[in-house]
């Protein structure tokens, strides 16, 4: 256990838990929605703090991150616990593991030291806090995000990007790639299957690409849930809103953990997609959980293959320092090394 960051104590005991959208009130004894941020006599403690129920070494393409330091290995990390109920989650036996398991933890003591060290040995040129939301256990991330900047290597989140302006501001200085979820553009689906609000990920998504994070989003469409055209096209208008140059992966459903009765998505759903957010100006759309042709990277001005992919494997860099060799375009991206300080590109 490790005392937490931004809370606040209340008189009688109660504390005010600042490090997501939720803002939980948490009585003496009880945790937050996470499962894992508990008040313990007045004072809140990050319950999960070096204590990993996964270490894994993933291509970074598997985040999915498809213009960040492509090919390259990423050291995958995760606590249990998450602050969000998601009807559909695939990881829902770690992320709600202290939900469905009255409280109770699981995971193995680690040093974030030896995670940066184990990064190192396996070849990795970056860590990624995954599989479960990595700001319910930010205390233990933040060591471990300072330790592996000191060390050459990038840090990437993979976060359904419900934290507040405060958890943002302290990660962001040492944060390189993130990608969110935008699980959809409303309310009544965040309400509806994952126990939250959509407002708070869109502040989120503009306020990392502001602070020059490289940022991909992901939106998995969930057959007459949110995958009607003028709710894409919506979706796409926001995200091109922040930049046109965010990748947007549009990914296919297939049935998990509440959902098991819903059918997957429709290949032609994803294609439909793909044509919308081309025709509202994101430059790069991806096809998920569908190997082919919609996992390649072109070229936004004169549309040749610069990638090459199939899976979560690279067959093909054509980039020649992140241009295009074809009409010499710069593709926007972390194409180089996290220790040059070019990485943070916007547009």
């Amino acid at each position: 256990m490790k005392e937490a960051i931004l809370y606040d104590r209340i008189p009688g005991g109660d504390v005010h838990c600042r490090v997501c959208a939720h803002g939980c009130r948490i009585a003496p004894g009880a945790s937050g929605r996470c499962g894992v941020r508990q008040n313990d006599g007045g004072t809140l403690y990050c319950t999960v703090y070096g204590l990993l129920v996964a270490r894994d070494v993933d291509p970074i393409e598997k985040k999915p991150l498809f213009h960040f330091l492509p090919g390259s290995r990423a050291y995958s990390i995760a606590t249990v616990g998450c602050n969000f109920t998601c009807r559909n989650c695939q990881n829902h036996s770690i992320s709600q593991y202290p939900r469905e398991h009255d409280g109770r933890l699981v995971g193995d003591a680690a040093e974030p030291g030896e995670i940066v060290e184990d990064a190192v040995r396996n070849r990795c040129r970056s860590i990624a806090y995954t599989y479960t939301e990595p700001t319910i256990a930010l205390e233990f991330y933040l060591e471990v995000m300072r330790r592996a900047k000191d060390a050459g290597l990038a840090n990437v989140w993979v976060s359904n990007g419900y934290f507040t302006r405060e958890a943002a501001d302290a990660v962001v200085p040492f944060l390189d790639g993130i990608n969110i979820d935008l699980k959809a553009i409303s309310d009544e689906f965040y309400h509806h299957v994952v126990g939250g609000d959509v407002r708070p990920v869109l502040d989120s998504i503009r306020r990392v690409h502001g602070g020059g994070v490289w940022i991909e989003v992901t939106t998995l469409l969930i057959p007459g849930m949110n995958d009607a055209d003028d709710e894409l096209r919506r979706t796409a208008e926001t995200i091109a809103a922040v930049s046109p140059s965010i990748p947007w992966h549009v990914s296919r459903f297939f049935p998990a953990f509440r959902m098991m009765q819903h059918p997957p998505t429709p290949v032609e759903t994803l294609e439909t997609a793909r044509r919308i957010g081309l025709d509202v100006g994101l430059h790069f759309v991806y096809l998920g959980n569908v190997p082919g042709e919609g996992e390649e990277t072109h070229c936004p001005s004169c549309g040749a293959v610069v990638i090459r992919r199939a899976g979560y494997l690279v067959l093909e860099n054509r980039l020649s320092r992140g241009t295009c060799p074809s009409c010499g375009t710069r593709v926007d991206g972390v194409w180089d090394t996290a220790r040059d300080a070019s990485y943070r590109v916007r547009s």
